[in-house]
Order: structure tokens, then C-alpha cells, then sequence
């Protein structure tokens, strides 16, 4: 019997070419996003490139608590009871301090960190009570540490991090698997709209891959590009005096 992924966010970008991977290894992926029109193309190319596994659509915008509740119930009773699950819906909105506003920081916080909370509280008392399941968060390499122009975003995903980190250990206790996904620069119609450099940018299939084999292994923290990642990394151990006028150079602020 084939295993069975729910991926928030699956419409575009890494959630589409998630699905697809996952596909291809022939599970049965219920994919969710708002624009059902995405959800459909998504299918088809699975069906298209006659795929052994098959892929299906339930809309859903993850900032509506019940509707993640429902939307979790309908893909159990539709397909089977869920091995794996990746909350990756997200968006981003650049904010530099001289456009500084409140709503893209109160927009990016429901969408990309409240969105994760809800699938979260959907999702944990059915696996805790199985003693079983594995599920992911998506988040960023920007969670890291401070970056110019991404007040908002990198702040939802420094709380994503976080939060999981805080759950891990508990969660072992009861058999339920945590992931962090931490991507770095990947092609998508987001990083598209990008007008600076973007180092190590990787292709969503290239993604897509990592994030399979990082789940495979029970990874808590799944990352990509190592380079990148470990560049990063490096420069939030450095103390501020350093850490600064490097970022400053790095990203030609």
C-alpha cells in the first residue's frame, strides 16, 4: 500500500516540485494551496508523466484554523492515514526600513508561522495518540539571523526554527517525528521577483530531492545548499562587531 504526504503550499515553487519527488517514488500526495487551478496542473503533470504515484487536490488557505482541521480529516478518510506531513505554505514581502509598515509584518506572521500553528494543532493530537508520524515545517536559512530587507520574513522564520526546536524533544517521547526545512535560495515564482544577487541559487527539483532524502532519514534540521548553509551558520557565531560590516559587504546594503 503506498504511503501518503499532505504538503501545505504545494501549488508552486518547492511544495509543487515536493509533491512531484514524492510522486515519483510513488506515494499517494494530497497537496493543498488556495488557487485550485494550481492543484489541478499539478495533478495532471503527475498523471502526465504517468507518475506510479498519484497526486490530489484539497484547497485550503492555512490562515483558516477549522478549515486546516476539515481539510485534515478529508484527506485521511479520502486516501488513508497520513505517514508525512510538510507544512510549507509561505510568502514573503521585503521590509526595508524606510517603507517599514505594520501589515506585511502582520501578514507574514499569520501566513508563514500561524499557518504552520494551525496545521500543527490539526495534525498533533491524532499522531500523539498513534505514537507515530513524521511532520515538517518549512522555514528558511533566514531564520538564522538577522538580514537586511527581511524584518518580517526572517523574523516568522526564526519563530518557525524556534518552535521547533522547543517541540523535538517532547515529541520523541510520543514517537512523532519533527523536521525543520530550511531552505536556502531556490527558483521559484517568489525568488523570481528578487533584484539582487541570490548565491547558490538551486533549482526547486534539485529542492525537492533534498527535502525527500532529509525525511527519509528522520532528519530534525533538512538544509540546502551545504554551502550556503554553512556560510550562514558561520556568521551567526561571529559577535556583532564582526557580524555586521560582513553582512553589509555580503549583501551590498
Amino acid at each position: 500500500m503506498a504511503k501518503i504526504l499532505w504538503i501545505t503550499g504545494a501549488g508552486k515553487g518547492i511544495g509543487k516540485a515536493v509533491a512531484l519527488a514524492y510522486a515519483a517514488h510513488g506515494w499517494s500526495v494530497a497537496v493543498s494551496a488556495r488557487t485550485e487551478s494550481d492543484l489541478a496542473a499539478v495533478s495532471k503533470e503527475a498523471l502526465d508523466a504517468k507518475l506510479p504515484g498519484k497526486i490530489v487536490g484539497f484547497p485550503l488557505d492555512v490562515i483558516d484554523h477549522d478549515a486546516v482541521k476539515q481539510t485534515f480529516k478529508s484527506i485521511e478518510a479520502d486516501l488513508g492515514q497520513i505517514d508525512q506531513i510538510i507544512f510549507n505554505a509561505g510568502t514573503h514581502a521585503p521590509t526595508p526600513p524606510t517603507e517599514l509598515s505594520v501589515q506585511p509584518f502582520r501578514t507574514l506572521m499569520e501566513v508563514n508561522y500561524m499557518g504552520s500553528v494551525n496545521g500543527l494543532d490539526a495534525v498533533l493530537p491524532t499522531l500523539i495518540d498513534r505514537k507515530s508520524g513524521h511532520v515538517a515545517i518549512v522555514a528558511s536559512v533566514a531564520g538564522y539571523s538577522g538580514l537586511p530587507n527581511a524584518a518580517a520574513y526572517g523574523a516568522t522564520k526564526a519563530a518557525l526554527i524556534n518552535m521547533c526546536e522547543s517541540l523535538k524533544t517532547q515529541l520523541d517521547a510520543f514517537g512523532v517525528t519533527i523536521s525543520v526545512i530550511n531552505p536556502g535560495f531556490v527558483r521559484t515564482p517568489l525568488t523570481d521577483q528578487n533584484e539582487f544577487p541570490m548565491p547558490f541559487l538551486m533549482e526547486p527539483e534539485d529542492a525537492a530531492q533534498a527535502v525527500f532524502a532529509g525525511m527519509e532519514k528522520g532528519k530534525f534540521e533538512i538544509s540546502f545548499p551545504t554551502p550556503f548553509v554553512l556560510i550562514l551558520k558561520f556568521l551567526r557565531l561571529l559577535p556583532y562587531w564582526l557580524y555586521f560590516p560582513l553582512v553589509k559587504k555580503m549583501t551590498k546594503v
